[in-house]
């Protein structure tokens, strides 16, 4: 197979990957179905900033070091966890005041905290299942005989469909009837996500 073959390969295969139902997806998804396109757009370069370290770190061989320091990707797991408890906490409690006798407004409704940017940079880095799945994937690209300028052509296309394509998906979410659905059923939207995070909370907890 061609040098440019095995990267298309490889550009594929991050496609799906990247594409998987996760945190980062569903904090996207939410942050721009409610704060907007720009708040989005943000979030998606904060996701793309965190795998650019995580890609770094894999063609560079952060398999080996997880194998030979187990309690690091423990310690990890355990931070990812508490970081995704505390963006389910917010909302789910968002969607018990919304069905309280003294409910908010939709357009009240309270919001998560911390810059959307700095939001989907933490939601990344903290992900350990990032670091194994990148290191996974392109451990076999970097076997036997390759350019030297493999490890950054496989980095950069890591980082440019990470940034690239969920700020992309940002602006799609911003189709007017997508969004007007969104506001009439916030509370109940907003509440599904808070499971959806905290059941991969939990799931991280155990290692699964």
């Amino acid at each position: 197979m061609s040098p440019s073959a095995e990267l298309a390969a490889f550009a594929g295969i991050m496609l799906l990957g990247q594409f998987s139902p996760g945190p980062d997806m569903l904090l996207l998804t939410r942050t721009a179905l409610a704060e907007g396109g720009r708040a989005g757009v943000r979030t998606a370069l904060g996701i793309g900033t965190g795998l650019a370290v995580h890609a770094a770190l894999a063609v560079l061989g952060m398999a080996w070091f997880l194998e030979r320091f187990p309690l690091f990707g423990q310690l990890l797991r355990w931070a990812a966890a508490a970081y995704l408890l505390g963006l389910s906490w917010k909302l789910l409690s968002a969607c018990v005041a919304a069905f309280s006798p003294v409910a908010v407004s939709v357009d009240k409704a309270p919001r998560i905290s911390g810059g959307f940017y700095v939001r989907g940079l933490w939601c990344n880095l903290l992900n350990p299942k990032v670091m194994v799945f990148l290191a996974a994937v392109t451990a076999p690209f970097l076997r036997g005989n390759h350019p030297p300028s493999r490890p950054f052509a496989l980095w950069l296309i890591i980082v440019i469909q990470g940034a690239g394509l969920w700020a992309l998906w940002a602006i799609v979410l911003q189709w007017r009837p997508l969004r007007d659905g969104y506001r009439q059923a916030q509370p109940v939207i907003d509440g599904v996500f808070g499971l959806v995070l905290l059941a991969l909370s939990a799931m991280l907890m155990i290692g699964k």
